[in-house]
């Protein structure tokens, strides 16, 4: 038995058929990671969109200057920490 898959050539139909029978969109169904949809509903919390804003705010100020020693560290380390403290509350509620 041999496991080959078909080549789709040009000219031939998008909806050929692989060896399985199954057509590529079955195969490639898009998965939904529950992290990243906690952290999206985490971002939008007022202590969130406040260190946010904070780092967003230091970003301006870092790319206005043509030369500065300051970076933006604290303020994206912050922004992490409240969005990461607010996911460790609601992920494993998310997760069967």
């Amino acid at each position: 038995m041999v496991f080959e898959e078909k080549m789709v050539m040009n000219g031939e139909p998008e909806n050929v058929r692989g060896v399985y029978g199954f057509r590529q969109e079955e195969e490639e169904q898009e998965m939904v990671d529950p992290l990243e949809t906690v952290r999206q509903k985490c971002e939008e919390t007022e202590h969130c969109l406040n260190t946010q804003e904070r780092l967003e705010q230091c970003e301006t100020r870092v790319g206005s200057r043509s030369s500065t020693e300051e970076d933006c560290t604290e303020e994206l380390f912050d922004f992490l920490h409240a969005r990461d403290h607010c996911v460790a509350h609601k992920l494993f509620h998310s997760v069967k």
